[in-house]
């Protein structure tokens, strides 16, 4: 993974005028990592490099590249997965860009997999997510219910063993609740293209106000927790793990309100098992947030070898994702 040093915290931010005290409390974040004007193709470029040297792989054996992204990364017609092609992976591997929100690697790992199937064991993917939000038309203080954090990370899979094993990964979908990340707002021109300040918390409103006089979008809520409830289960049974054999859990870094507790409450787990108390220090960055987690408990111990771990997030579409994984032994053999 690829953090800026640069932390603001929030008492900072609010001390500016970034924000107030009372919206604050709503999230209960502490901070976020800010990049500034370092590109978050870059990052992800630095995040990648890192994989490879601990992973002791070659970029030469990589079969695909995806790249997952939930703000702009660069010139307009301009792609930034063919940065890392450029200066890292190089060949003819199939790159392309995952734009599928906050839950962009989960997909993009189902989508590596039918590459490394039949691929001899050194092959690999490389998966990566980057963002950068100290730019023109989005606030990282005020935009949603959380705090928007700069960084990378970077997911190499392949065959051989590594530091920890994927037992299974899978994702759902309410598509009545597209609607929630674009009402009140027209839908042409895009409000890119027009210098409209992304706003989540006024679509959100708007979509409440929808709910209010339509049915259907509060059974389409009760569905989204339902089928919560449903992937979880189906994600354990295809990975052979019971619930009670989840040490820890991670997921995106928004409000404990917001996503984690529906999480944590679907799992049983305390709040102290998840990866809150770190997420909350660097903000919402975007799709990298699980797997920085991921790393964050690998690093610190806070995930042992023969632990399971649950990834998971909520998407705009919506989305639902989550993940199974393994961490190995000392000897990465498990």
């Amino acid at each position: 993974m690829y953090l800026p040093e640069a932390r603001t915290s929030v008492e900072a931010a609010v001390a500016q005028g970034l924000t107030s005290a009372e919206e604050a409390a709503v999230h209960g974040m502490a901070g976020a990592a800010v990049a500034g004007a370092l590109p978050a193709p870059e990052m992800a470029l630095r995040s990648a490099r890192d994989a490879y040297v601990q992973a002791g792989a070659d970029p030469d054996d990589t079969r695909v590249l995806l790249y997952a992204d939930t703000w702009h990364q660069g010139p307009d017609g301009w792609f930034p997965q063919y940065h890392l092609q450029h200066h890292l992976v190089r060949g003819d591997v199939i790159a392309a860009e995952v734009r599928q929100g906050c839950n962009a690697l989960f997909t993009a790992m189902e989508l590596a997999v039918p590459h490394l199937r039949d691929a001899p064991e050194d092959a690999t993917a490389l998966l990566v997510a980057a963002d950068n939000f100290g730019t023109p038309n989005i606030d990282r203080w005020r935009s949603g219910a959380f705090v928007l954090g700069d960084g990378a990370c970077a997911v190499l899979l392949g065959r051989r063993p590594g530091p920890a094993r994927v037992l299974a990964a899978g994702s759902m979908v309410v598509p009545e609740l597209e609607e929630h990340h674009r009402a009140g707002e027209p839908d042409f021109p895009p409000a890119a293209t027009t210098g409209t300040a992304l706003d989540f918390r006024a679509r959100a409103r708007a979509h409440a106000a929808r709910g209010e006089v339509d049915p259907e979008v509060n059974i389409a809520w009760f569905t989204l927790q339902k089928k919560m409830m449903l992937l979880v289960g189906r994600t354990l049974a295809e990975a052979g793990v019971g619930l009670g054999e989840v040490s820890r859990a991670a997921f995106g870094n928004l409000g404990p309100d917001a996503v984690e507790h529906r999480w944590m409450d679907v799992l049983g787990l305390p709040m102290e098992k998840s990866t809150w108390g770190h997420g909350r220090t660097i903000g919402h960055i975007g799709a990298a947030d699980p797997f920085i987690g991921l790393r964050h408990l690998m690093d610190t111990g806070g995930a042992r070898p023969g632990d399971h771990v649950l990834l998971g997030g909520l998407g705009s579409g919506m989305t639902l994702s989550c993940a199974v994984v393994r961490i190995a032994d000392a000897t990465h053999g498990s």
